[in-house]
């Protein structure tokens, strides 16, 4: 068997997907999880596993180095909300967030990120196990975008990238060209039915990586909970940035799309 690699853990089901490909590529997984957020299904997929608290950075280092890890990859994701109700920081974490500028989503995980580095764990990005699973370019679906639904597309992209540039979210809503909703602290799900909400429905949702994003880390992610949430917020389309998000449960995701008459387009 080749290196064993850690998988700092989030939340949904993309950790299960991530070890499961890693595997399948001959490495062993030493998984880190965090109480209240990461699926215990991760336990099953991993060859060793180990439970932390949110903000326990000293801790996963340890974990890491036990486990002989050299390289470590981070996949799903950490809410804001999660990080305010249940971080338990340890002394390793608060001097990390002591000294930052700015308590932005990239900042955090790139200063994580340098703090394994530190210590000879070198953080590398999922894409390579996930190429299968990566947006494709195109309209995925037998509903195709309407001329209305291609103007607000040109229209809220420009505007998720300026919105990604200030490293605010990776999600906005538009309709008839006018931003509805623009994701913060809430995350994408709530963004898009706040949209739907103040749309009231056929609205148009984007979801992009950011201009400065560091790909090893927070990359966009959709899945079958992405797309109930469309269909509660009456969302009549969904384009993501091709080749730079993750596409959980795709045969199955387009499919569901296909019967409740949702567009999906990477662009």
């Amino acid at each position: 068997m080749k290196e064993t690699l850690g998988l700092i853990a989030g939340d949904g089901s993309l950790p299960q997907l991530l070890a499961a490909r890693i595997r399948q590529r001959g490495h062993a997984v030493a998984a880190v999880a965090h109480r209240g957020l990461t699926w215990g299904e991760l336990e099953s997929a991993a060859d060793r596993f180990h439970w932390v608290n949110i903000g326990e950075l000293g801790k996963i280092i340890d974990i890491l180095k036990s486990e002989g890890v050299r390289q470590a990859l981070f996949i799903g994701g950490v809410s804001k909300t999660h990080f305010f109700s249940q971080a338990k920081p340890d002394e390793r974490a608060i001097r990390v967030l002591l000294r930052l500028k700015d308590k932005k989503d990239d900042v955090i995980l790139r200063a994580v990120a340098e703090e394994l580095e530190k210590e000879g764990i070198r953080v590398v990005s999922p894409v390579p196990f996930l190429k299968e699973d990566m947006a494709e370019k195109g309209c995925w679906t037998r509903r195709k975008p309407t001329e209305r639904e291609e103007k607000d597309l040109a229209f809220g992209w420009k505007m998720a990238k300026r919105i990604g540039r200030l490293d605010i979210g990776q999600c906005i809503v538009v309709k008839e060209q006018m931003v509805l909703a623009v994701e913060a602290l809430e995350g994408t799900d709530e963004t898009i039915r706040r949209g739907g909400r103040l749309g009231k429905g056929e609205v148009l949702v984007v979801k992009i990586c950011k201009p400065n994003q560091d790909r090893r880390l927070d990359l966009p992610v959709i899945g079958l909970a992405t797309l109930q949430v469309l269909e509660e917020a009456g969302a009549a389309c969904l384009a993501v940035e091709a080749g730079k998000t993750i596409v959980a449960d795709k045969k199955e995701l387009i499919l569901g799309a296909d019967r409740k008459g949702i567009c999906l387009i990477g662009a």
